[in-house]
């Protein structure tokens, strides 16, 4: 009998063709429309873009945590379908195979309870392990994420520690339970630049340690440089860019990943010169537009012919790749900007990048 070949691993987290919808009162919105993308184990996936884009709805998508809304496509889990299963099932791989961690600790660390009590009932829930043996976990964890004196620490409230110290606690809930995937919600935004190294490089020795994936959500190109390995542009809910973290910075595709580049000031522009931001306004899910989304706010659309300005209006641009494999664009236009704005922006991405 002959033996078939091994079956390649599946991807620690695959995602494809996921729409989020909304109902509202002024209509349906379509928060996520058709995004895909895998996140391998060990690797870290960076989702970026402006407020509206989609990258917290994507991501509670995937926790299941999404109430009242539509959801559709598939998010597997190491080859584990997770659309459609109860709540139930859901709240069993919570925390245990997969977690997360906010923008906000304070909102997401209960007040009347201390920290160690937190983390020590979250180990208990997935582990059914005695009160002792939770709490041990607790300081032992505290002390892994760098919390000074955890067994001290433990038996405080989340009101006594600082921003940085509880941002680190939930790094800590989240972790205790041994996840394969780590989901990072903007969870650098409210602390000082010194703080939120340490937070990325308590994340990335976590990450080395234990081999997780990581999903980091953020708007900080800063903060995607320094972690991920690669990188999820989103626009109006959907993908505008896909590539390796080092490919992205040195040679953005897409108009809009470019515009973000481009508006990054760098330490030698002149003191009077004015940031070069992204003329316009995000589009409205409401009534989404029936051609690219960005369109309107594109300095490549506006410096194409009639013709190829009506094309961007009407027909919505598919991913496809770009320069690659494993890169993609969702533009009809995908290639390099002026020369101008290539300066701008590699110049500001090597400064990211340090």
């Amino acid at each position: 009998m002959t033996t078939p070949p091994p079956q390649p691993e599946a991807p620690l987290l695959q995602v494809r063709d996921l729409r989020v919808t909304f109902t509202t009162p002024r209509g349906s919105v379509r928060a996520v429309d058709s995004l895909g993308f895998t996140v391998e184990a060990g690797r870290t996936l960076g989702i970026v873009g402006e407020s509206g884009s989609g990258k917290s709805v994507t991501s509670l998508a995937v926790m299941g945590l999404h109430r009242g809304a539509e959801v559709e496509g598939s998010i597997a889990l190491a080859g584990q379908e997770l659309t459609g299963l109860s709540e139930k099932e859901l709240s069993k791989l919570r925390g245990r195979r997969m977690a997360m961690i906010f923008q906000d600790p304070l909102s997401s660390l209960h007040p009347y309870y201390t920290v160690g009590e937190q983390i020590a009932e979250h180990y208990r829930v997935h582990f059914k392990a005695g009160r002792a043996a939770a709490r041990k976990r607790a300081v032992d964890m505290l002390g892994e994420v760098g919390i000074p004196e955890p067994a001290r620490r433990a038996g405080e409230y989340p009101h006594q520690f600082s921003g940085g110290m509880r941002q680190r606690a939930m790094i800590a809930m989240a972790l205790a339970c041994e996840p394969e995937l780590l989901i990072a919600d903007e969870p650098t935004t409210a602390l000082d630049v010194t703080v939120q190294a340490q937070i990325l490089e308590l994340i990335a020795r976590l990450q080395q340690d234990r081999g997780l994936g990581v999903v980091m959500i953020t708007h900080d190109l800063g903060v995607i440089a320094r972690v991920a390995h690669e990188v999820l542009v989103m626009y109006g809910g959907r993908a505008a860019e896909q590539a390796q973290a080092d490919e992205l910075f040195a040679d953005p595709a897409h108009p809009y990943t470019r515009g973000l580049l481009d508006s990054l000031p760098r330490l030698d522009d002149a003191d009077d010169e004015p940031l070069r931001a992204i003329p316009g306004s995000p589009p409205s899910l409401l009534a989404p537009a029936p051609g690219c989304a960005f369109a309107p706010r594109c300095r490549v659309a506006a410096s194409r012919t009639e013709e190829d300005r009506l094309r961007c209006a009407s027909v919505r641009p598919e991913l496809r790749p770009y320069g690659g494999a494993a890169r993609h664009a969702a533009c009809h236009f995908a290639g390099p900007g002026t020369p101008a704005d290539s300066a701008h922006g590699a110049g500001a991405a090597r400064e990211v990048s340090r």
